[in-house]
Parts: structure tokens; sequence; C-alpha cells
């Protein structure tokens, strides 16, 4: 009788930057579980989501797939995820796999899944807090313990909240990274965020009355990682009871970044700095991947599920768009990516291109920030994308743009569809095309936290399982 095939478990986790996790530099200890896991396994030192947002990111890592093969580039994206791709609980469903996902009922992203579980990710308790990770631990750990008591193996992918606004982590860690006044009347930083019309309503719908330094909600950030993290710990133990420690692999990944107090994006995941490209990936899987390996080549989103396949021993021919890493994990010689095509369809249509030392976006209509049409970006003498070299390196900007389009028109071709990104036209739900920043800025507008939730949802017969 052939052997039972690993289990697999994504943690696919919300609004996650890489560079706020302890295992990937950051000062402070936000991490600590997730980096025991990263030491008992690899970590991907550069790896990017491309498409931002949610809807084309989770589209990529659960499909293999960039946007030109998924066709998904909006956060609204209108209609199922097509039929011309499959997703990875669907091949996994069709080689004996229990599959459940947690947390993404409904999104096209999420097609295919057996069992689809919800839990509370956006509201506060009668605290004011959002305990976002334990709520999901409540669905989550009796879900572990049915899929372990069956004779398959199961994918479990999990998509946690924690990162995502509104960023309210249950006491202490509300203040633990903070220890200042937030509500200090001499500090004016909060002044631009409660003055930006689009977003105000939300913001001041869950940001404690009366705070003044945005210091205290970028803490706020970190203190609901640092609380994932601590409850991310308990599926671990759970795992660990259950005697399934070595027949799993663990990935941890997720769809975007998330923008705190920079590029007057605030504390959310607009604009194609990289702020919002930049995610964690870390796999895990004892016997199988060494411990404690980093890579530092550029790794993409879409690399994903060709990786998990090859790693669960599952065959197919699928013709992914991403790599598979397992090339890279076993030593072996592997192609490596100095450029990609980048793209955003959330608040703003626009795309660009990045390269190790530059980054060009192009807007495909005016923004409500209004931001210049053409950004260039040295990313190796201002990492942080502040200063615009679009007028003063024209031949630069037109360079990349020619190899911006080379690529699109080449993917075009193979994969005879065009791109999205010129076809999602009514991607704000306006039924408009902007014609100046301001038309942008009268007409966006995210409001309460509910509203900003039906955002990220869809009619559960949207999704075909």
């Amino acid at each position: 009788m052939p052997a039972k095939k690993p289990n697999v478990i994504i943690f696919g986790i919300d609004s996650l930057r890489r560079d706020h996790m302890s295992s990937y530099g950051y000062s402070r200890l936000t991490t600590p579980h997730m980096d025991k896991i990263a030491a008992e396994g690899v970590l991907f030192e550069q790896h990017f989501s491309p498409s931002i947002p949610t809807t084309p990111a989770y589209a990529s890592m659960l499909t293999g797939m960039d946007v030109f093969g998924t066709d998904v580039v909006a956060l609204r994206h209108q209609g199922p995820l097509g039929g011309h791709v499959r997703t990875l609980p669907e091949v996994l469903g069709d080689n004996g796999y229990n599959t459940t996902c947690i947390g993404f009922t409904g999104n096209p992203s999420s097609r295919g899944f057996q069992t689809y579980l919800n839990y509370e990710s956006w509201h506060p308790d009668e605290t004011g807090r959002a305990p976002k990770a334990h709520n999901l631990n409540q669905v989550a750990v009796p879900e572990l313990e049915r899929l372990a008591a069956d004779d398959k193996p199961f994918f479990l992918f999990l998509r946690h909240m924690d990162p995502h606004s509104p960023y309210l982590p249950p006491q202490p860690y509300e203040r633990t990274f903070y220890g200042e006044n937030e509500k200090d009347p001499d500090n004016r930083s909060m002044e631009p965020v409660y003055g930006f019309k689009p977003f105000a309503d939300f913001l001041k719908s869950w940001i404690p009355e009366g705070v003044t330094d945005s210091n205290y909600v970028s803490a706020q950030y970190d203190g609901a990682i640092a609380y994932m993290d601590a409850c991310i710990q308990t599926l671990f133990a759970k795992l660990e009871a259950l005697g399934l420690t070595e027949e799993t692999l663990i990935v941890i990944t997720s769809d975007h970044g998330e923008t705190l107090y920079e590029h007057d994006c605030y504390f959310d995941h607009h604009g194609l700095y990289d702020c919002t490209l930049v995610v964690p990936l870390i796999i895990k899987f004892p016997g199988v991947v060494p411990a404690g390996k980093r890579f530092s080549d550029v790794s993409l989103i879409q690399d994903i599920m060709p990786t998990v396949l090859d790693l669960l021993g599952v065959k197919n021919k699928i013709k992914f768009d991403g790599q598979n890493l397992v090339d890279w994990i076993k030593g072996k010689q592997h192609d490596r990516i100095s450029e990609f095509y980048i793209t955003e369809c959330t608040w703003m249509r626009k795309h660009g291109w990045r390269t190790p030392e530059w980054k060009l976006i192009r807007a495909l209509e005016p923004d409500f920030h209004f931001k210049p049409e053409i950004e260039l970006y040295n990313l190796v003498q201002d990492p942080e994308e502040n200063v615009n070299l679009a007028e003063k390196e024209p031949e630069v900007a037109a360079f990349l743009e020619k190899r911006m389009n080379d690529h699109i028109a080449k993917r075009e071709k193979q994969t005879k569809r065009t791109n999205p990104i010129f076809t999602n036209l009514n991607w704000h739900g306006k039924g408009v095309t902007f014609t100046s920043s301001q038309e942008a800025y009268d007409a966006m507008h995210i409001g309460s936290i509910v509203n900003a939730r039906s955002l990220q949802e869809k009619k559960a017969e949207a999704v075909k399982k």
C-alpha cells in the first residue's frame, strides 16, 4: 500500500510586510515563533507579490500564474476565476487530499476547496480590540483535529487578517511597541491622515479618538503581528500534539505588504512602492527542506504552487508561469529574475517595471493622491522611493517603459489575451474612467469598517467549487 502523502498548511497572511518581521531583520521582536519555523526551514529574502491587492495576489499564489495567466488584476474582479486555470486546492483534491480554507470564503481566487470556514476577522469585540487570530484558532483547531483523524492527507489554507487594518491587537500587544503619549497635543503627524477625505472616515472608525501620533498606529500594526505570531504558535503546538509535525509542509507567506505612514498612502496597501510589494516566504518540511538556509535571489508569489506540488510529490502537467523553487532548495542551477512587471488595481490603476536598480510606475488613470503620471525611483540610492527622477532621467524612464511594453506584448501573445490592466475599466465600481485626480479624490471613499469589509467579499455563488 502506498505511503500517505504529506499534509500542507499555508499561512496566507493578509497585508504582512516582510521587513516588519524579526526573521527578516526588523529591530522589533515581532515574530519569534515564525522565526523559529524559519530557522527550521528555508527563508526567501527577496520575495515579492508583484500584482496587488488581495484578489490578484491570491489568484497568483493559488494558481502559479501571473496576472496574464490568471486574467485577474483588480480587487473587485468581476465574475469567477477563469476556467483556463486550475487552483492548488483543485489539483490536490483530485489527488486525494481533503482541502479546507479558513477566512477566504467567496473570493474568486479561493475556488476549489471542499470546505470553507469563516471567523470574525474585522470587527472589534466588547473591549474595542480585535482578537482576529484567536478567532481563527477557535475555528482552525477543531478543523485541524478533524482533518488529522481522516486517512487522507490534507491541505489547510489559513488567511490571517491581523496585519490588515483595522490594527486592533488585544492587550498587552497594544502597548508592546509603544511607550509614548499617543494623544500628545503637540504631535501633528495624524493631521494629514485625518485630512485625506477618501480614507478619513474609515480610519477614524477604528483609530482611538484623540490619537495624534502616527507612530502609535504603526506600533499597532507591529503589535497585531506579534499577537498573531503568538496565536499561530497554538497551531504549531496542536500540530505537534497530533503527531503531524514531521509529515506536514508549512508555508508562511502573504498576499501583499502594507503602507503605514509612507507615500501619503496611510495605513493601507495601495501604491506600487516596495512596502506593498515585499512579502515573506518561509518553507519548512522536516527531512525534505534543509534547516536554516536563506536565499537572496528574487522569487515571486506565483512560484508557490509549483514549489508546493513538487515538495508534496504531486505530479501535474500544468505549465506554470512561476518557478519551482525546489531547485533552489536543493542547490541546483536555477533561473534568476532580475526584473519584473508590477500592477495595482485597487484604489488606483497603475502598472510599472522593477529592476534591481530602478522602479518605474506609470498611471493609467489619474490617482486620488494627485501623484504624477510617471514616477521613477533609483532603488539603490533611494530605497524608500521618496525622490521621483522621472523628469531628470527621461531616458531611463523611456528605457524601462519599453522593457515593460515589450514584456506585455510577449505575455499577451503567449496567453492570447489582453493585459487585464487594460480591460478592467470599472475597477472601482464607479462606471467612469477618471480624467483628473480631483475627480478620483471626490469619487473614491471607503467609509466604515463595514464598508471596507464588503470590498473584500463576494457572493458565495461567484466561487466555483
